[in-house]
Formats: structure tokens, C-alpha cells, sequence
């Protein structure tokens, strides 16, 4: 569902688009003189639209180098290298 309010009341009525960004985790457009002027949304869903864009945008060049025909890796070293990376984080912890 797409809010849409009128500017006035983001100044009148924070705590209730607040709440209405917060319980949807859609964001609300605000409109100034019948015109599309914001987006407000939750700091959460705005951080989780964030991370889906950064990891599409890996995604795609991956896929771009892989047609290019950069060489990937085999399962195995992903999963050599997730190890790897998990016994350096606990060795860190440790000391």
C-alpha cells in the first residue's frame, strides 16, 4: 500500500507517520502543493533497502566478471575461505 500525505502533516502529526513508517516498514511520500516532494521511512527498512542494493549490486558485477570471463571459486574454497575468516574472528576474541 502507498502512503501519501501532505507535507503539513509530517510538522502536525510526526509521531503518528512515525508510526504509520514503523508498523508498514513502507515508506510514506510526502507531497508539497499536490507535488511529490519526500520519502520518509523507517531507519530500520531503510537500512534493509541499503543492504538488498549493496548486495545486488555485487551480484551483478560478479555475474559481469563471470561473463567476462574472470575465473570464480570452487565451493570448496568459499568454504575454505568462510573458515578461515570464522577462526580468524574467534582467534581475535581470544587474545
Amino acid at each position: 500500500m502507498i502512503n501519501i500525505k501532505p507535507s503539513a502533516v509530517i510538522r502536525k502529526n510526526y509521531n503518528e507517520i512515525s508510526e504509520l513508517c514503523k508498523s508498514t516498514g513502507e515508506p510514506v511520500y510526502l507531497t508539497k502543493n499536490g507535488e511529490g516532494d519526500l520519502v520518509v521511512m523507517d531507519i530500520e527498512a531503510f537500512a534493509r533497502r541499503e543492504s538488498m542494493l549493496r548486495l545486488r549490486e555485487n551480484l551483478v558485477a560478479a555475474e559481469e566478471a563471470r561473463l567476462n570471463g574472470q575465473k570464480g571459486y570452487s565451493i570448496d574454497q568459499v568454504s575454505n575461505m568462510m573458515k578461515d575468516a570464522v577462526r580468524e574472528v574467534l582467534d581475535g576474541q581470544r587474545r
